[in-house]
């Protein structure tokens, strides 16, 4: 089961880093100039790429956790409820990581309608729910 954690680590670690990285895209695709075309398709083409490897890291990651949980038996019974607070944040994530696709959508259409200011704040999200997790995981606090 070491294997698998360390694994599961790894894959979380990397999807994050694509869940740090996408929103710093929009922020710069925010402040594009419409008449700056070419720089706009290559952002979009960094943020496509970077969106399609996230995804693909996050489902190791989904997988390999859900193997730690049933494998362990994390979660069950008295004294877990960190393990609950836990998974409920990985749904806000995987909500999250969905909002990102969306916004994605947005701006290839070109249909945003958000300012870079609101972007770079979007962009802490994901540190939060980190902490969040780590703090539940390690802690354990209830």
């Amino acid at each position: 089961m070491l294997w698998v954690k360390s694994f599961h680590i790894v894959f979380v670690a990397s999807w994050f880093a694509g869940l740090f990285y996408l929103p710093r895209i929009f922020v710069n695709l925010a402040m594009v100039p419409p008449e700056s075309v070419a720089e706009r398709e290559r952002l979009l083409l960094m943020a496509r790429k970077l969106m399609r490897f996230t995804t693909m890291l996050a489902v190791p990651a989904l997988a390999l956790g859900v193997w730690l949980w049933m494998g362990y038996g994390i979660g069950w019974g008295a004294g877990n409820g960190w393990m609950h607070a836990k998974l409920a944040l990985v749904l806000l994530i995987l909500g999250y990581h969905h909002t990102c696709a969306l916004m994605l959508r947005r701006f290839e259409r070109g249909a945003n309608r958000r300012g870079h200011v609101w972007y770079r704040w979007f962009n802490e999200a994901p540190v939060i729910m980190l902490v969040m997790v780590v703090v539940l995981v390690v802690v354990k606090p209830f």
